[in-house]
């Protein structure tokens, strides 16, 4: 880490020692940016750093609606309008109690890579509250989403920022909130992804980022003579990623034997496939956040307390579940296994003490931002669709994302060996993300 980027990330520290989420972001990323700030001095002429580590735009509100009860509820929410050097603000919308500014803001920056690296016209923004859908009705959940659009539709727009679904808001929450927008801004128009597939959605979108995860580890194993076939994989989450990444592996002949929820971990050693890929969606759809469930349904199958999946023997990992699910020690046990790929699909999946140790260990590692792009890649495709008034097939949207996946995948590698870190994928997805939207900011001046 050279003297510029060293004082930009000290400078980040001091003023937002509070947000560590959205640090432990920072860190990450402009540490690897070392190589290509000291080739190119005109990234520090142009305080590019200074300037993409900071929002253009904030937007912070407050969310009253009515319960069931009729009782009057408050919740809080934001907006994080991160980067818009390439394109409009593009990201999703999370609905959980955890949601903090932090959080928002660590997404939105992790977001401004990913989009970059997708090579679509599409920049970096992140929104959510601390609202629970769990256990609401769909009337409350209905009456949220309204008065939250009513709020943020005025920051929003095809041409100025895309909001799409994430963590708590699917297409029950995405389908209430594009009603609202539709209502009060009097349009129709492509400003949320992740619509239904009657009203502007796009085929794919709900298994996109999971089959890109294992397109990206596919293309990862292919520059090594190998391939997904005959793998065994573990999977932690049981939620839409993980739901497409079962999918994707099974179709590429790989064998899936752990899903996970907050409740623990489950073994199954026959692999999970057929009807039990169907009782994910099911296990999704009931509200419940226990994966204890599947263990129950389904004769020979363990179920771990309380416990991450990393534990067992596998060939490939795929952290599907949320951030920092992944360890230092997580990680050293995978590696004690032989575990030799490990392929994010959830933003920061690992800590930073894990991707220390994966990079050292030169395994087959990738960060999420290049790894889990494919769902916002769909989200582009969906707003490509929704511009020209058209539909593609099931067939050419998966196409298209799968040669998305091996278009980063390609960037990853080849912006890696041009620094001198051949290999290293988070080297050469942070460079490949960044070079990008830095040249356009500095083509676009001071703004």
């Amino acid at each position: 880490m050279n003297s510029y980027v060293s004082a930009v990330l000290n400078d980040l520290k001091t003023r937002y020692h509070w947000e560590k989420e959205f640090l432990q972001a920072a860190e990450e990323v402009l540490d690897s940016l070392t190589p290509i700030v000291e080739r190119e001095p005109k990234y520090k002429a142009h305080k590019i750093l200074e300037r993409i580590v900071e929002p253009e735009r904030t937007i912070m509100f407050r969310v009253p609606w009515i319960d069931d009860k009729g009782e009057f509820q408050v919740n809080r929410a934001y907006r994080v309008q991160f980067n818009s050097a390439i394109g409009p603000y593009k990201g999703g919308i999370r609905f959980h109690p955890n949601v903090t500014l932090s959080t928002l803001k660590f997404l939105g920056f992790e977001q401004i890579f990913k989009n970059s690296l997708t090579g679509l016209p599409m920049g970096g923004g992140k929104g959510g509250s601390d609202f629970n859908p769990n256990g609401k009705s769909d009337g409350e959940v209905m009456r949220f989403c309204q008065s939250f659009m009513t709020e943020l539709f005025r920051h929003i727009g095809p041409d100025t920022d895309v909001p799409a679904g994430d963590i708590g808001v699917g297409g029950r929450e995405v389908g209430y909130m594009f009603g609202q927008y539709k209502r009060l801004a009097n349009e129709f128009t492509g400003v949320l992804t992740g619509k239904g597939i009657n009203w502007g959605g796009s085929l794919v979108r709900p298994e996109a980022t999971g089959f890109g995860v294992v397109y990206f580890a596919e293309e990862m194993l292919k520059s090594k003579g190998d391939s997904m076939k005959g793998k065994k994989v573990a999977i932690s989450g049981f939620g839409n990623v993980s739901w497409g990444a079962v999918i994707k592996a099974n179709d590429l002949g790989a064998k899936v034997v752990t899903i996970s929820g907050p409740d623990g971990y489950v073994y199954d050693k026959d692999g999970v496939s057929g009807e039990k890929i169907e009782y994910m969606l099911e296990m999704r759809a009931s509200g419940r956040d226990k994966v204890e469930d599947y263990a129950k349904k389904f004769k020979g199958v363990e179920f771990h307390a309380g416990k991450r999946p990393w534990e067992v023997t596998v060939d490939v990992a795929l952290p599907c579940a949320i951030q920092n699910e992944m360890d230092g020690k997580d990680a050293a046990t995978l590696l004690k296994n032989g575990c030799k790929v490990v392929v994010e699909g959830s933003n920061m999946s690992s800590t930073l003490d894990a991707v220390k140790l994966f990079v050292e260990k030169k395994i087959l590692y990738a960060p999420g931002k290049a790894s889990n792009a494919g769902g916002v890649a769909t989200s582009g495709l969906e707003m490509s669709q929704n511009s020209m008034r058209l539909g593609w097939s099931r067939e050419e949207v998966d196409q298209k994302l799968r040669n998305i996946m091996i278009g980063i995948h390609h960037s990853c590698v080849t912006a890696a060996k041009e620094y001198g870190f051949e290999g290293n994928y988070v080297v050469g997805a942070n460079i490949a993300g960044f070079k990008k939207v830095a040249n356009a900011m500095v083509e676009q001046g001071l703004v």
